[in-house]
């Protein structure tokens, strides 16, 4: 069945969760208007900031603009075109306190300025674009991966870096430039090496000897313990090799990602509410939504690459899911996705402006939008 034939079936689904969108957006977008700070979370039914002494270098800050280029893409409405544009303005003080960026400015510049770019041809959103590959390509390691975070953590690779290579693919994609994706690649191949374990699990992060580029360890990061399975860690892979088939043809990553998909089906597919990690203790509930929405997009991906049902129809499971159990479409809070969780020992039972993205991009593709964020 081709990915449109599917789509076709779900319409009344897709029908029913973009009118929503159209109901809640405007009234996130006017809670975000005039304020200093790109919006993460919820507090007091007000947007609320990341971690105050991250600031505008917060890893977050590209998903507010992404979501506005959604609500865009869904309405046509310049307000949240101007919104967009006033975000990713504001990310320019970013590039001024370099010391605080991490590899993360993938999330932060290819679905903000590189959006902008591809929608209207702003060259100075081009050169953000451009300036954000250079600064990641800068993090590679001759070992053959990039370093995720500064400080004295030379050797740290995570696996939401996956993610992060798409902005390298589209720096060789408008300068011809080879070393952006060959960056993207080595990187990719490392990943499926070292955090893709054989029963489709992955590590968050790996340790590797900088100068060797031998494994040390594999701490638990933002998940239960090591050696186990951060739910939004096996979103960031499904998502994240699926875009790397797509940029490369290379089918290895493709068939990473089904690994990674066909254990994250398994893992959720008693109430489609992904746990915060799938190996956490059994009398523990913590749920994180937000991996249920990086998923769905993935899943989506995989489907419309190998015309598989099951992809598709997963996509759908978390998407019902998540609007049935977990969304906010009232003015109650600015944001729609609630019951997410930063990590393990984070901040529970939040909202994350990137969950709402995600579940706004998987609604477009299933309305046949044909623009990639990614």
């Amino acid at each position: 069945m081709t990915f449109d034939e599917m789509r076709g079936r779900a319409s009344a689904l897709t029908e029913e969760l973009a009118g929503k969108l159209k109901k809640k957006l405007p009234y996130a977008l006017q809670k975000a208007q005039g304020l200093s700070f790109i919006p993460y979370t919820v507090k007091d039914g007000e947007w609320a900031s990341g971690p105050a002494n991250e600031g505008i270098c917060w890893w977050t800050n590209g998903f507010w603009p992404a979501l506005m280029w959604a609500g865009y893409r869904l309405t046509g409405d310049n307000a949240y075109r101007a919104e967009a544009e006033r975000a990713e303005a504001m990310l320019d003080d970013a590039f001024r306190d370099f010391d605080g960026l991490h590899h993360d400015v993938g999330f932060m510049w290819l679905i903000s300025a590189g959006v902008n770019y591809a929608l209207t041809g702003n060259d100075d959103s081009r050169k953000r674009l451009m300036l954000a590959a250079n600064l990641l390509a800068g993090r590679y390691n001759p070992a053959g991966f990039i370093r995720a975070w500064n400080g004295d953590r030379a050797g740290w690779a995570i696996i939401d870096c996956m993610m992060n290579l798409n902005l390298l693919y589209r720096a060789t994609d408008l300068t011809g430039d080879p070393r952006f994706a060959a960056i993207a690649r080595r990187h990719a191949d490392t990943a499926q090496r070292y955090f893709v374990r054989e029963d489709g699990t992955c590590s968050h992060i790996v340790i590797f000897d900088p100068v060797t580029g031998e494994m040390l360890d594999d701490p638990a990061g933002q998940g239960y313990a090591s050696g186990s399975a951060w739910s939004r860690g096996q979103a960031w892979a499904i998502y994240g090799f699926a875009l790397s088939f797509r940029h490369t043809g290379n089918e290895a990553y493709q068939k990473t990602a089904r690994r990674v998909a066909d254990r994250f089906i398994e893992e959720v597919k008693t109430d489609w509410v992904p746990k915060c990690d799938f190996r956490q203790p059994a009398d523990s509930d913590l749920k994180d939504a937000c991996a249920g929405a990086v998923a769905a997009a993935g899943f989506l991906e995989l489907a419309e690459q190998t015309g598989e049902e099951r992809y598709f129809e997963a996509a759908l499971h978390l998407l019902k899911a998540l609007d049935e159990t977990c969304a906010d479409w009232t003015e109650d809070s600015p944001a729609i996705v609630t019951h997410c969780a930063s990590a393990w020992d984070g901040d529970h039972d939040i909202a994350m402006v990137y969950a709402d993205f995600y579940f706004a991009e998987a609604v477009l593709r299933l309305a046949g939008d044909e623009f990639r964020f990614w």
